[in-house]
């Protein structure tokens, strides 16, 4: 093997429209990459390092990939998985999207580690088995209780529309069905939208398991919500593709009144959501997460400056644009 061998993969976060958190519940999702990506650099080494965050630990054996709560416990996860190859290298990797912001940060960190070890090992997936592996190893190694949107997303890139039907239980990972994934960048012409990062830390996963399991339980609100949801994001994506703003406004507010009723927003989100109402917005949901996490708001003017000044004096900690970028990528083998 040669001594200066390098792999560097990475793959971008990404924002729900509409639709979202259907996608764990045989639904449907309309969602679009943010221009933000986490990054994995695999390089020879004497033994297996793993570096982030200007630290670094070293891999013996199983033992060291016991979960410790540190920023190495996503890398163990996808090392675990992998049933710790046979491999020596160093692992560095980081991301540009904020820690626990909603926009699948965690997610697009599994599915670069998980690209670039492959690659390392001589192996490529195509992106429907990338995506369905980055999940199992979120649900099952990093215990994370989530839908298949952020791994689809982080995967494939850009805007699409995706169909789970037939994915709202969770099967042996042998058996699980392929998301339908459509995109739908090349057919819309402006994506006037704009994202505010509440500042508030939050794992997805504590939201969205207690309603996990009320709907397991056959709560009628939130079984019959996540249907009208579903409902919402195919009506949304005709709106987005016809630029009928009016309606696609009216389903993105329902969206989030359904899930806000169902416990699944939070006090800062609803501060920002209202603010950007107040500036002018016609519509302001969720983008990801929950109490805590990002919201995302249909924008139609060209000058965001009221918006931005909205949304900062409410406490946004950062403000982001979506855009329809590359999907999982080996930048260098």
């Amino acid at each position: 093997m040669s001594s200066n061998r390098k792999i560097v993969s990475s793959a971008p976060g990404r924002a729900g429209v509409i639709g979202n958190p259907t996608d764990m519940y045989g639904g449907a999702v309309l969602s679009c990459s943010v221009p933000m990506r986490a990054r994995v650099h695999i390089t020879s080494a004497d033994r297996l390092t793993l570096c982030t965050n200007g630290e670094t630990c070293h891999v013996q054996n199983w033992g060291d990939l016991r979960p410790r709560g540190d920023a190495f416990d996503v890398a163990r996860a996808v090392l675990t998985y992998l049933r710790l190859p046979p491999i020596t290298c160093c692992i560095e990797y980081e991301s540009e999207i904020p820690l626990r912001s909603g926009l699948a940060g965690s997610t697009a960190l599994v599915v670069s580690l998980l690209q670039g070890l492959l690659a390392w090992m001589g192996k490529h997936l195509n992106r429907y088995q990338l995506a369905e592996k980055a999940r199992f190893i979120e649900l099952h190694h990093l215990k994370v209780v989530c839908g298949y949107q952020d791994a689809y997303m982080c995967t494939f890139g850009g805007l699409n529309y995706m169909d789970f039907r037939g994915k709202q239980f969770y099967r042996a990972e042998e058996a699980e069905l392929f998301a339908t994934v459509e995109p739908i960048a090349p057919y819309v012409r402006q994506l006037p939208f704009v994202l505010g990062f509440t500042g508030v830390q939050h794992s997805s996963g504590a939201v969205h398991k207690p309603l996990r399991e009320r709907w397991l339980e056959g709560d009628p609100q939130v079984v019959e919500g996540y249907k009208r949801i579903t409902e919402l994001a195919r009506i949304g994506k005709r709106a987005l593709l016809l630029e009928d703003w009016d309606l696609l406004a009216r389903v993105m507010n329902e969206n989030h009144a359904i899930q806000r009723d169902l416990g699944g927003s939070g006090e800062s989100n609803e501060r920002l959501i209202a603010a950007a109402l107040a500036a002018g917005a016609p519509a302001a949901k969720l983008a990801g997460a929950g109490d805590g996490g990002t919201i995302i708001v249909l924008w139609l003017e060209e000058d965001i400056t009221p918006l931005e000044t909205a949304l900062q004096a409410a406490g946004a900690q950062a403000i982001y644009r979506v855009e329809p970028v590359a999907g999982a990528t080996l930048e260098a083998e």
